[in-house]
């Protein structure tokens, strides 16, 4: 993906940060007791995140009582961030991308990126993320994997000709794998480019999360995705209709979305 493309699709979720905020998954506590364990952070330990969004896993480091540094591009969304987050005093929301953040000479001992490092230039961001890393840091890479269940009634199954109709031949329309294929296939540091010989092999752990939504939940989730985001309001808003109503009608108006949330954990060399 090209660096001016990464840029625009990381800036739709700014049209739509209160939604964003609402519908997508957050992070399980465990996740962040096993990034502490790990990485060895503790009260005297300094936390970068790189692109906090409305500050769903930032709220999380700042309630461990570590002081967080977050970085958003948006500005809608870096103000719901301040906003959420203003009963934590060790946390600062910065509104930059990570490429042209000005640090100020200050490092620190973990930089974490929550379903937002695939946004980053990787030209650029592996490099300013070893540099600003103290010697021993650890770069945390959380995220979502979209899975299903076996014999349990899927959204994307349900409505796939819904989606072909409304825009056909998308390639980002896609049958969800088991979670046992995932663990097995989705290893290192996933699908973002790898960093070579700036960290060391990542340590990767995989925790099952569920969200249930009614159809008009659903639709909206989808809503504050950029596969659905990117298409015309005039294909998005009858695509989305109609899934809601076949989840309405076909799944007695309750539909499951399946993740493996995952940590990637890599310390810097």
């Amino acid at each position: 993906m090209a660096a001016s493309d990464r840029g625009d699709l990381g800036q739709v979720f700014n049209e739509v940060p209160q939604l964003y905020d609402r519908v997508r998954p957050g992070y399980p506590d465990e996740l962040f007791a096993d990034l502490a364990a790990i990485t060895g952070l503790d009260e005297r330990s300094s936390v970068l995140e790189v692109g906090c969004g409305t500050g769903q896993a930032t709220g999380s480091l700042a309630a461990l009582g570590y002081p967080v540094t977050a970085v958003e591009p948006g500005a809608a969304m870096a103000a719901l961030a301040r906003q959420r987050l203003a009963g934590h005093r060790d946390v600062r929301v910065e509104e930059s991308t990570f490429e042209r953040w000005d640090d100020r000479g200050r490092r620190f001992d973990v930089l974490v990126a929550a379903s937002a490092w695939h946004w980053v230039d990787p030209s650029i961001g592996w490099r300013r993320a070893h540099r600003v890393l103290r010697p021993g840091g650890w770069l945390a890479l959380l995220g979502h994997v979209v899975v299903r269940r076996p014999g349990e009634p899927e959204v994307y199954a349900e409505t796939a000709d819904l989606h072909e109709r409304f825009s056909p031949g998308n390639p980002d329309w896609g049958h969800p794998p088991l979670a046992e294929e995932v663990c097995a296939t989705d290893t290192g540091w996933g699908s973002v480019e790898d960093p070579g010989a700036l960290f060391g092999p990542p340590v990767v752990r995989w925790y099952p999360t569920v969200q249930w939504f009614t159809g008009d939940g659903f639709a909206d989730l989808l809503r504050s995705l950029s596969p659905y985001r990117r298409l015309d309001h005039a294909v998005r808003e009858p695509l989305l209709d109609a899934i809601a109503e076949r989840i309405r009608s076909h799944l007695e108006d309750r539909a499951a979305r399946r993740y493996l949330t995952v940590l990637r954990l890599g310390q810097r060399r």
